[in-house]
């Protein structure tokens, strides 16, 4: 969990426009779940990307499952030509994209999201109705065993 802090703390000190979804949302939300990645939600404006990329220079962002040592340039530039990413860091696996199947575009997303203290830090995190709605989009079998669990916790 240091490493996810580690990572939450990259986020909050580049004031990186994103959005906690996935796992970890459902985990913010009250649900016992384990999850191996952060799944985030990014702004693709230029300065979004901007940020979301200075972010995470310092923590060695590299595509996840291809050998290092190929090239690969992590930048803004990268988030532009290659918008949906699935990244090892040194912290945390992260997986960025600009939409959230079932809510829309990065704009929609943080209009359905709320603040979610983190490690001490602020960040926005998906609202509970919109990640079930993201889930059920999904609806791949561990999606749905998260939303038994998201409509549990909805009193539904």
């Amino acid at each position: 969990m240091l490493q996810t802090r580690t990572l939450i703390d990259a986020l909050a000190d580049a004031d990186a426009p994103v959005v906690i979804v996935g796992g970890m949302a459902a985990v913010l939300h009250g649900v016992d779940y384990v999850t191996a990645d952060l799944d985030l939600c990014y702004d693709p404006s230029d300065d979004g990307r901007r940020r979301v990329a200075r972010a995470f220079s310092g923590l060695s962002p590299y595509p996840r499952g291809v050998d290092r040592g190929l090239p690969f340039v992590w930048d803004a530039r990268t988030l532009r030509d290659t918008p949906l990413l699935t990244l090892a860091t040194d912290a945390v696996d992260i997986a960025l994209r600009p939409d959230v199947p079932g809510v829309g575009p990065y704009e929609a997303v943080a209009a359905r999201s709320e603040p979610a203290v983190v490690f001490g830090r602020t960040l926005r995190v998906l609202s509970l109705d919109a990640l079930v709605d993201a889930k059920r989009a999904l609806g791949r079998p561990k999606d749905l065993v998260l939303l038994a669990h998201l409509d549990a916790i909805r009193g539904l």
